[in-house]
């Protein structure tokens, strides 16, 4: 199984297009030991061939022509290898990558029924997803239920986070939704080989763990290094629980005993360990994580 990471950052990217904190402006001035990342986005395949999405991406379109994998084979006017995509929640970070593939390419949407109307119902935008005649084919999750990507060999299990709905879904709509189905995390399995995928953890759940442990791999929400962090840069502002994320000096704590390669991702732009010469980054390095970037590689 090929897992490819096309984008390492938190909402906005990195660096931030509004943003003057100490990492953007380093990272603009080339004063800061790192590198830029676009929005977080994954793309896996057991052949190389066909290729599912994890996240639709704002910077989905640079991020295909970055992987030459993802470009449409030669062979046909208007083709894509991509053959779905897997929706962890209706985030704009997440989600509009899809306004992005509105070109009538026939393409399976993988979400819950709660994310599917927030985007298909609630926002007229998206209709441009059903110019063609079953241009898009939605295919339900259920935490906790396994699903086969079609029939590339690779099974998926969703399970619920915990997290909230996005900011902009009204909280008397929020309330006719499952709230179990706002958020999801991922376990990949293909043959022998898996790897986990959980961009927005609130509390990691002690069930996780057993399932983590067996993983070749996992990616984890690494947004926020401190809770506080983003209300000491401004002087406002919600805490890193508050949007629905676990500390990374928390997870550090709470993973220590899992023994399997162990990645940051969904990294906000105002995290220290981007800054690959920060104390923080060192504390991740020496506890045995590694600091997700856009064009890393895992072979499974």
């Amino acid at each position: 199984m090929h897992v490819r990471v096309l984008g390492a950052a938190a909402g906005g990217g990195f660096p931030q297009w509004n943003c003057s904190c100490t990492n953007c402006r380093r990272l603009r001035q080339c004063r800061l030991l790192g590198q830029p990342r676009s929005q977080t986005q994954l793309a896996i395949s057991a052949d190389d061939k066909s290729w599912y999405l994890v996240n639709a991406s704002p910077d989905l379109r640079y991020q295909i022509e970055a992987f030459p994998p993802l470009h449409p084979r030669t062979f046909q006017l208007r083709d894509s290898p991509i053959a779905g995509l897997i929706l962890p929640s209706a985030e704009v970070d997440a989600a509009l990558g899809l306004l992005l593939l509105r070109e009538s390419q026939p393409l399976t949407v993988y979400a819950t029924d709660a994310i599917r109307h927030i985007l298909m119902s609630d926002n007229s935008m998206f209709h441009v997803l059903r110019r063609q005649p079953d241009q898009v084919r939605w295919v339900k999750l259920s935490s906790g239920t396994a699903f086969p990507l079609d029939d590339s060999g690779v099974e998926c299990l969703p399970v619920t986070t915990s997290g909230r709905f996005p900011g902009f879904v009204a909280e008397h709509r929020a309330s006719q939704l499952d709230s179990s189905e706002a958020v999801l995390g991922f376990f990949f399995c293909h043959g022998t080989r898996r790897f986990a995928f959980f961009p927005g953890v609130l509390h990691l759940k002690p069930e996780w763990l057993d399932h983590i442990q067996t993983c070749d791999a996992v990616f984890f929400d690494g947004t926020f290094w401190s809770d506080d962090e983003l209300i000491r840069l401004q002087g406002h502002g919600n805490t890193a629980r508050q949007m629905g994320h676990q500390p990374v000096a928390d997870t550090l704590r709470v993973l220590a005993g899992i023994n399997t390669r162990k990645i940051f991702i969904h990294i906000n732009n105002t995290n220290p360990i981007l800054d690959e010469d920060s104390e923080e980054f060192r504390k991740v390095r020496d506890a045995g994580w590694e600091v997700a970037f856009d064009g890393m590689d895992l072979i499974l």
